[in-house]
C-alpha cells in the first residue's frame, strides 16, 4: 500500500462519513475504518478516516482512542493529520474537543493549529468567532436542547478556551477574505503572541478554499468537515467521479433512526406521510423487559419486499426529557441504541442490502453490531451525507461486542458479532448525522441509489 496523504480522526461515525464525503467530492480516494484497524486496508487510497465513538465518552478515553488512531495513521505515512468534530462544535463543558486537540498537538510536537466547524453547504457558518446555524446563533438553533451535549454558547473562542490549556485566538473573516498569504501572516502573529489554537471565520465555500491553501504543511488541522474541500488540492489532487464509484446496489431497503434532532424529526414525518410503514420504539417498553427488537423484526419481515421500512426512536425534546427523567440520560440512550443496533443486525440478516441509519450514536452502535470494519465512500446524497459500501467483515476482524458497557439482560442478544453480512456481497450504508439532510432525505437516498 502507498503512504496516505491525509490521516483523519473523527469523533463519531456519521461525522467520519461527512468528512470522507467532502474529501471524495474533491477527488480523494477515501476509506473509512470503524475504530483503529487491526488488519490491512481493503483498497489503496489517498486518505483514511478513522471513525471513533469518542464524542461523549470521558475525556481520558477520548484522548487515549485518538492517540491510538494517530499512531496508526503515522505508521501509514500520513503527511497531515485532521481531527474532525461536529459542525455544531457540540461537546460537554470540559471536552472532548479541547483535550483531544491538546493531546494531538503534544504528540505531534506542534505549537499551533486552527479550529473551525464551518460548513456553509449545511448552513454552519462562523462570523466574528460566533457559530451560526442558518440565520440563528448555535444556542438558539435547537442545539441548546441536545440530550447529551447541549450547547448554550455560540462564541467558539469562549467554548474552546474552557476546554484547552492553550490560549485561544481568532482569525476573522476580513483576514480570510484576503487569502492564503494574509491567513499565514495572521497565524504567525498569533503564534508570536502565545496563541496555540485559532478559531477561524468562514461564511462561504470560497473562505474554506482560501483557508485550505493556507493550511498546506500544517501538521494538525482541527475542524468540522467543511475545511476538507480545500485540502486535496494541496496534494495535487483534483475532483474526479472515479473517486466516488461504488458497486451496484442490491437487496431490500430499510431506515433505522435514533436521532432526536429537528431535521430528523421532519424526515421521519415526511417518510410516514408518503405512506411507508414505520415502527416507533418506545424506550419505557424496552426498559420494562419487552423484547422490542424481536417485535420489530416480526413486523418488518412481511413488509420489506414491498419497499423501504422505517424503525425509529426519534422524538421531540419534551418526550426525550420525560424518558431521561425516569431512566437517566445515559441509560435511556444506551437502551435505545442497543435495541436499534439489534434491529439493524436483524434487518440485514433478513436481506436488507441498502440501509440508512440516522444519528451519530445510533450509527456507532449499528455499524459495530453489523461487524462493519471499513467503508468505501461513494456519492453524496445531501451535503455531508454519502452512500458508502461495506464488504463483509472476516471473523478475525469483526468486533466481538458492540460496546464495552454492560448490556441489560432484556436487550436481545447483546449482539455478539459473528459478521451479520455473512453470505452478502456487501452492504450499501448511509450514516446520517442527525442535523443533516432535506426533509425527503430517506426517500431521496433510495431513489438515488436505484
Amino acid at each position: 500500500m502507498s503512504p496516505i496523504s491525509l490521516g483523519c480522526i473523527a469523533d463519531d461515525f456519521t461525522g467520519a462519513t461527512d468528512l470522507a464525503n467532502n474529501l471524495v467530492r474533491a477527488g480523494m480516494r477515501v476509506l473509512q475504518t470503524i475504530g483503529v484497524p487491526d488488519g490491512p486496508l481493503d483498497a489503496d487510497v489517498d486518505a483514511v478516516v478513522v471513525a471513533l465513538k469518542s464524542r461523549t465518552v470521558s475525556a481520558e478515553q477520548a484522548v487515549a482512542e485518538s492517540l491510538a488512531a494517530l499512531a496508526w495513521l503515522q505508521g501509514r505515512g500520513a503527511q497531515q493529520i485532521y481531527f474532525k468534530y461536529c459542525s455544531t462544535f457540540d461537546s460537554t463543558a470540559h471536552g472532548n474537543i479541547g483535550p483531544v486537540t491538546d493531546a494531538l498537538m503534544d504528540a505531534l510536537d506542534t505549537g499551533f493549529t486552527i479550529a473551525t466547524p464551518a460548513f456553509p453547504d449545511n448552513q454552519r457558518t462562523v462570523f466574528k468567532g460566533y457559530l451560526f446555524v442558518g440565520d440563528v446563533l448555535l444556542n438558539e438553533s435547537g442545539m441548546q436542547n441536545h440530550p447529551l451535549t447541549p450547547m448554550a454558547d455560540a462564541n467558539l473562542v469562549r467554548v474552546m478556551q474552557a476546554q484547552t490549556r492553550r490560549r485561544v485566538g481568532l482569525i476573522d473573516h476580513r483576514v480570510v477574505a484576503l487569502g492564503e498569504v494574509a491567513v499565514r501572516e495572521r497565524m504567525a502573529q498569533l503564534q508570536a503572541e502565545g496563541v496555540g489554537v485559532a478559531i477561524v471565520d468562514a461564511v462561504s465555500n470560497k473562505d474554506l478554499l482560501l483557508l485550505g491553501a493556507a493550511l498546506k504543511g500544517m501538521p494538525l488541522v482541527t475542524a468540522g468537515s467543511g475545511v476538507a474541500i480545500g485540502l486535496p488540492a494541496n496534494f495535487d489532487i483534483t475532483p474526479s467521479l472515479q473517486a466516488s464509484r461504488l458497486p451496484a446496489a442490491r437487496g431490500l431497503q430499510a431506515v433505522v433512526s435514533g436521532s432526536c434532532s429537528l431535521a430528523t424529526n421532519r424526515q421521519v414525518l415526511d417518510f410516514i406521510k408518503r405512506g411507508h410503514p414505520a415502527f416507533a420504539i418506545e424506550p419505557m417498553r424496552v426498559a420494562s423487559g419487552v423484547d422490542v427488537a424481536a417485535e420489530v423484526l416480526a413486523w418488518a419481515r412481511p413488509l420489506l419486499a414491498q419497499g423501504p421500512v422505517l424503525v425509529y426512536s426519534t422524538a421531540d425534546s419534551t418526550d426525550v426529557k420525560a424518558v431521561q427523567s425516569r431512566l437517566g440520560a445515559e441509560e435511556a440512550g444506551a437502551l435505545v441504541e442497543r435495541t436499534l443496533a439489534a434491529v439493524a443486525r436483524g434487518l440485514v440478516e433478513c436481506g436488507v442490502g441498502q440501509l440508512v441509519v440516522a444519528g451519530g450514536e445510533t450509527s456507532g452502535a449499528c455499524v459495530q453490531a453489523l461487524g462493519v470494519t471499513q467503508l468505501q465512500i461513494g456519492p453524496q446524497i445531501d451535503p455531508g451525507v454519502p452512500w458508502c459500501h461495506a464488504r463483509p467483515a472476516s471473523p478475525r476482524s469483526a468486533p466481538r461486542v458492540i460496546a464495552d458497557a454492560p448490556v441489560a439482560d432484556h436487550v436481545p442478544a447483546a449482539i455478539q458479532c459473528v459478521p451479520a453480512m455473512a453470505g452478502h456481497d456487501g452492504l450499501h450504508l448511509t450514516l446520517k448525522s442527525g442535523n443533516f439532510g432535506s426533509d425527503d432525505f430517506f426517500t431521496k437516498a433510495f431513489t438515488m441509489l436505484a
